[in-house]
């Protein structure tokens, strides 16, 4: 997720062509209001001929599918040529410029397809451009359309089956964290990337920023010696937790435009209700993952990359209260990483929900709620600095031995036209990167420390924890 208030090590890369928050509320206030600054006219010295460029869909255009629509609007080598939503046009999605609070924006894919002719006619001397459909159903679109790649900025829950669609359409795809709402479907969802040998991107933009490299460069250079134990703590939910602990038992109508039954997708039957839907579907162990789902996928990134982890061997995980439908205010989730050649075993720890780590004299406890402690056998990393600072001023800075990204979209668009795999592509990292959070909710769920066989997908000490790696689709939806 794109904010404002990204603890440092995981702010969003604002380099090369990608579009930074201020420049994305100079191009537009609000899609809603079409006030779109256009690029130089196509066909100008530098641009990319129509017929040469990624033509591009996006599925799921609500608050961050915005903000992913509008970072691919801004290259000269992509065009977007469809947008889909079950929701055509609808307010109360998260406002896309946190800094300036989380008042409800209007989304859909109207909305999106205004914003995209909007933006596309002002390259014309006519100021006219009627190019963009738009969809309800994603199925329709890859049926349809046919595009290089995809965008899908969808819940959680339907993550999946739209990603496995388009991989076997052989269709490049950037997906928003976590890669799934299973363990069983990011396995899977990983395996068909691989098999389809197309670009693919997580949408986890903290993984190409200047710190994610100057972090692994210093562990990489040993500034602390072998790591041990990682600490990484995120403070309270970002969005409404329910007044119910469980599902509501009113039933108000579908709003008009919203295709219910297309929203629910492989998840069980349900009727509408406005705590589902739009934003805090997160709070539904049925539609989100929490904030391990959610935020996981950002902050382990670079933990993953720094200290070549791949699957732990255990994982348990505590809460606040639980409750069947919801999912809780704080959790706490402990994983055990065996040794990795010369490299010791890792412990690594995750506080959300106002649960925090401990916060050792020689870090500023105030910094404690938010981002990654790497510890040592010589210090600790804490915002790619060292503690205590004496031992950073000892040090200074690293060596520069790792390529820097051109920005984390970048690196799809370039991908998508035969440049190199993206730092967070599903074969290599995002697949397991996902696995692990989601992991941890199997964990909390069983009530148990659970014992895991990475390879074979598979917990060892407990059978029945094996049912909750993956669940039953409705009936006519498949992967």
């Amino acid at each position: 997720m794109n904010k404002t208030d990204f603890p440092t090590t995981n702010t969003p890369a604002r380099n090369g062509s990608e579009m930074s928050r201020r420049k994305f509320l100079s191009k537009t206030a609000a899609v809603a209001a079409l006030t779109i600054v256009p690029r130089h006219v196509l066909g100008g010295p530098g641009q990319v001929a129509p017929s040469q460029k990624t033509t591009l869909a996006c599925i799921g255009v609500g608050g961050q599918g915005t903000i992913d629509m509008m970072n691919f609007l801004d290259f000269n080598e992509v065009q977007v040529v469809a947008v889909c939503d079950v929701d055509r046009e609808s307010a109360g999605f998260l406002s896309w410029n946190w800094g300036q609070g989380k008042e409800g924006k209007t989304g859909g894919r109207e909305p999106a397809r205004r914003a995209v002719d909007e933006f596309y006619g002002k390259q014309r001397p006519s100021g006219q451009y009627r190019g963009c459909k738009a969809y309800a159903d994603y199925r329709e679109l890859l049926a349809k359309e046919d595009v290089d790649a995809v965008v899908i900025a969808t819940p959680d829950h339907t993550h999946a089956v739209i990603a496995m669609a388009a991989l076997k359409k052989k269709k490049h795809v950037y997906c928003e964290k976590p890669l799934t709402w299973s363990v069983a479907e990011a396995r899977a969802v990983a395996e068909e990337a691989k098999r389809a040998g197309v670009a693919t991107q997580l949408g986890n933009q903290g993984q190409a920023t200047e710190q994610d490299r100057v972090t692994r460069e210093m562990i990489a250079d040993g500034a602390i010696g072998p790591v041990h134990e990682v600490q990484v703590g995120w403070g309270p939910r970002f969005w409404s937790y329910p007044a119910l602990q469980d599902r509501p038992t009113d039933t108000p109508p579908v709003p008009e435009g919203l295709d219910w039954n297309l929203w629910l997708g492989p998840a069980p039957k349900r009727p509408y209700h406005p705590l589902y839907h739009p934003w805090v579907w997160r709070n539904w162990w049925e539609f989100g993952t929490g904030l391990l789902g959610d935020m996981g996928c950002h902050l382990l990134s670079t933990v993953f990359k720094a200290l070549d982890l791949r699957h732990p061997i255990s994982v348990e995980a505590s809460s606040t209260k639980m409750y069947p439908e919801v999912y809780p205010m704080g959790v706490i989730a402990r994983f055990d990483f065996p040794a990795r050649g010369d490299r010791p075993p890792v412990k690594l720890s995750w506080y959300d929900g106002g649960l925090l780590p401990p916060s050792p004299e020689e870090t500023p406890s105030e910094r404690r709620s938010y981002g990654v402690m790497y510890i040592g056998e010589k210090g600790k990393i804490f915002g790619h600095r060292i503690f205590p600072e004496s031992k950073q001023k000892a040090y200074g800075r690293p060596p520069k031995t790792l390529p820097r990204s051109p920005g984390h979209y970048k690196e799809f668009v370039d991908a998508c036209r035969g440049g190199p795999a993206p730092g967070a592509n599903f074969v290599d990292h995002a697949g397991v990167l996902s696995e692990t959070p989601l992991l941890a909710n199997v964990a909390l769920r069983a009530g148990k420390k659970l014992l895991w066989d990475g390879p074979a997908m598979k917990v060892t000490n407990d059978k029945e924890a094996n049912k909750l790696l993956h669940r039953e689709y409705r009936q006519g939806w498949s992967l």
